[in-house]
């Protein structure tokens, strides 16, 4: 099986994982010169909850996503990874 280009995950649901102590989750529609926009976003803060990063994201791809944002533009120089949901292992 091939990874996915950047152009194919476009419409798929992702996770953003950020330097800060947020995790983004939601469906990618697009990108400019300094954004990645996502669409039926969850934006979660991590230091809300008792849970680690990868349990969030693990949870997200179990339960699904919790969306909170119709639409989140999230700057590019903060992102540390890209994923698709359907790539994590749960």
């Amino acid at each position: 099986m091939s990874a996915k280009s950047f152009e194919e995950l476009i419409g798929e649901q992702v996770i953003l994982d950020v330097s800060s102590l947020y995790v983004y989750v939601g469906t990618l529609i697009g990108r400019d010169e300094h954004y990645l926009i996502l669409d039926d976003a969850d934006v979660h803060d991590l230091r809300d909850t008792k849970t680690n990063r990868e349990m969030y994201v693990v949870d997200s791809k179990r339960i699904g996503i919790r969306s909170n944002r119709k639409r989140v533009f999230v700057r590019r120089d903060e992102i540390v990874s890209l994923s698709a949901l359907d790539d994590v292992i749960d």
